[in-house]
């Protein structure tokens, strides 16, 4: 699985996918940089209020809520009382007790305190002062959303923050809104915004320098290098994490767990790198300052990820090992991130070791923990990666059942992102309509204008000036001939506009949106007719793992460019997601199927494809079939069609990859006897109520 950080960490998802970030995030992190360095303006910006010199209790106050605030990122639960007892001691609707809350809230959330972070934000709802009432609703929507976060419930945290009312920045006190952007900056980059997260990476540094505090700096820094290390601009996000690292070293306080957090994020930087002994060192001592603070979730966040990069590194006894030193530190602090990674890799790690049922059972609790928690998608990355290692260990029913699970896991995570996405871009469709029909609708009153005039100017010069009346003519038809160029520009604009909002922006192809449409035509009389085939890279992830993502783009690109080459016009390609192609052809013919489909195998695998000087074997396996089905031409609409494709396909993948599986017959009259076949694919081929064809790839080089 991927990294997972502590809990009060740089703020990025545990074992989740990282997009990299568009070119104009990268510059904004530059200049945020720039924006930051020592002698910028400390006198302007949010919060201005924060920079107000604290009276004497105030600033014994201030020094207080620090000590415990560094403390209590390691034991958050040993401070909440002594946080209520300073709650008591402070007036209702002050600052100070403001202060008191946001860091009894945020402590709370960490330990997943649920009656304490209701009772915090109870109050803070119920804010007395007017003034600074919409103040205590971000403080509250902070401790909500810590509390959603250290659950794993990112969804909910997303949510909450989102409701916060801006407008209560203003007259937040700076700690408070340092604490509040830093939370928003890993919500953000969670849910994709990621130019919504960079601005609050900004804000959040700003805050920071202005604290005058080299560990809150190092803390944001750590941020801002982990998103240079998602945008691929590895030698920045370097220079950045040494930057942290050297401000957290700095501080005479010696505080540990800002040490940890910075090194985590370093060992992140390296796996991005693909230095798993660079990684693994600095988690070794990351770990080392956990173990000093005492913070027994810190730690078993720790030990998995430093077990996850001895699973990288196929050391399964050792992973396992810590794995199993992780689970009961993190039951101990009710880490359940920790707790489900633990499990995880503990699971994977016997798999490994030949001990599948006991590491499918632990691997299947742990993603029925992040079910629980709503982190779908980290439950869909468990199904994948436990698919595979079954795989591996020969257990292709389990490796089956998990592709399966996987499958309608991350369809309906894709099905609900491309709902938002569609209906965020009618929105903008439907605005810039009214737009260009506004513009139109005064160009129209401003050619009626002109048509009157002319009227006028011809009725007076009519019996001298006869020659005027061609002359308006002519201006005429140039105006309305500029309004035709004009329509049709606007025509060609939308079209360009839908063109685009169709395609993957790597590999050109289509995608699952313009399917959607087209699918419509193949399938219009309540079935599907043609053949339809589901292609996915073999050992895609090794070739990321192994040489980079830019090399993974780079077979993506070349694979589209294969299949195009192999296609007519007509026939429909798609980027179904990530290293899978689908295909559909109007052809139901049989042997053209399977011509088509030993032609596709020759193509991905031959010759073999270059990322610079760098040779990458590559090769596929595919899933295919025509319908309607045959013997009885039992139609089938297009979700069942690629269903039945997928599961072929996943048992080409597991009967040796770089071949191909086509379905040429299934024994079914009906829905209910094609799923009752379908869920048993392998046994009902072996028993003949299946016929299957096989195709193998060409040999060659030796595969990833």
């Amino acid at each position: 699985m991927s990294m997972a950080l502590p809990a009060s960490a740089t703020p990025f998802p545990a074992r989740r996918p990282w997009p990299r970030l568009p070119t104009y995030v990268v510059a904004g992190l530059c200049l945020l940089l720039l924006g930051c360095q020592p002698g910028a303006d400390k006198g302007t910006g949010p919060a201005a209020s924060g920079a107000a010199a604290p009276s004497g209790d105030s600033k014994q106050l201030s020094l207080t809520l620090e000590g415990i605030e560094r403390a209590g990122r390691a034991r958050p639960r040993q401070h909440l009382a002594e946080l209520a007892r300073l709650q008591a001691q402070t007036a209702p609707g002050s600052e100070e007790r403001l202060h008191v809350l946001g860091l009894r809230g945020d402590l709370a959330g960490m330990s997943t305190e649920r009656a304490i972070v209701e009772q915090v934000a109870a109050e803070l709802d119920q804010w007395p002062n007017p003034k600074t009432a919409a103040a205590a609703k971000v403080v509250a929507a902070t401790a909500w959303a810590r509390f959603h976060r250290d659950r794993g419930d990112l969804r909910e945290a997303v949510k909450v923050l989102r409701q916060a009312p801006v407008e209560g920045l203003a007259n937040l006190p700076m700690i408070l809104q340092l604490r509040y952007q830093q939370l928003r900056s890993f919500a953000e980059s969670d849910a994709g915004n990621l130019d919504a997260s960079v601005v609050a990476v900004d804000q959040a540094l700003k805050l920071a320098d202005r604290s005058g505090q080299a560990w809150r700096k190092a803390l944001v820094l750590a941020d801002v290098a982990s998103l240079y290390a998602r945008s691929q601009q590895m030698e920045r996000a370097k220079r950045t994490i040494e930057e942290a690292i050297n401000l957290a070293e700095s501080d005479p306080a010696v505080d540990l767990m800002t040490l940890n957090q910075v090194q985590t994020a370093r060992a992140i930087i390296y796996t991005y790198l693909d230095d798993l002994t660079g990684a693994r060192e600095a988690f070794e001592k990351a770990l080392d300052y956990s173990i000093k603070a005492g913070a027994p979730g810190v730690i078993a966040l720790n030990l998995g990820n430093l077990a996850d990069i001895h699973l990288r590194q196929r050391q399964y006894a050792r992973a396992l090992e810590l794995a199993t030193q992780a689970l009961p530190m993190a039951r101990e602090a009710h880490q359940l991130s920790a707790e489900s990674l633990s499990l995880h890799n503990s699971g994977i790690a016997k798999i490994a070791l030949k001990r599948v049922e006991e590491g499918k059972q632990e691997v299947r609790q742990s993603i029925t923990m992040d079910e629980q928690q709503g982190a779908i998608s980290i439950a869909a990355d468990g199904w994948k990666e436990l698919g595979q290692y079954l795989e591996e260990a020969g257990d292709w029913a389990g490796a089956i059942d998990a592709h399966h699970r996987y499958r309608t896991l991350i369809d309906n995570v894709l099905r609900e992102d491309a709902r938002k996405t569609m209906l965020e871009q009618q929105e903008r469709y439907d605005a810039e309509q009214r737009a260009k029909e506004i513009e139109l609708l005064n160009r129209g009153n401003s050619l009626k204008a002109e048509q009157i005039r002319a009227r006028d100017l011809q009725l007076k010069l009519w019996a001298a000036l006869g020659g005027c009346i061609v002359l308006s003519a002519v201006l005429l038809g140039l105006a309305y001939q500029r309004i035709r160029k004009t329509n049709q520009a606007l025509a060609t604009s939308n079209e360009s506009l839908k063109i685009q909002s169709e395609r993957d922006p790597l590999t050109g192809l289509a995608n699952r949106r313009h399917f959607q449409a087209a699918i419509k035509r193949l399938a219009a009389k309540g079935g599907l007719s043609g053949t339809v085939f589901l292609i996915d890279i073999d050992h895609f992830k090794r070739i990321n793992d192994q040489h980079g993502h830019a090399a993974g783009d780079t077979v993506l690109i070349e694979v589209a460019r294969r299949l195009r080459a192999a296609l007519r016009e007509v026939d429909l390609v798609v980027r179904w997601g990530g290293e899978e192609f689908l295909i559909v052809v109007e052809t139901r013919d049989p042997a053209t199927a399977q011509h088509l489909a030993q032609r596709l195998l020759d193509l991905i695998a031959q010759p073999a494809m270059h990322h610079g000087s760098l040779r990458v074997p590559v090769t596929a396996s595919i899933g295919f079939g025509s319908f309607p089905l045959a013997p009885n031409e039992l139609a089938v609409d297009w979700e069942r069609a690629i269903d039945l494709v997928d599961t072929v396909m996943y048992m080409a993948k597991a009967h040796g990859r770089n071949r191909a599986y086509g379905i040429e017959r299934m024994d079914a009259s009906d829905e209910a006897s094609l799923q009752a076949l379908s869920t048993r694919m392998e046994a009902a081929w072996h028993e003949g109520q299946v016929g299957l064809s096989v195709l193998q790839g060409p040999p060659g080089e030796s595969r990833l």
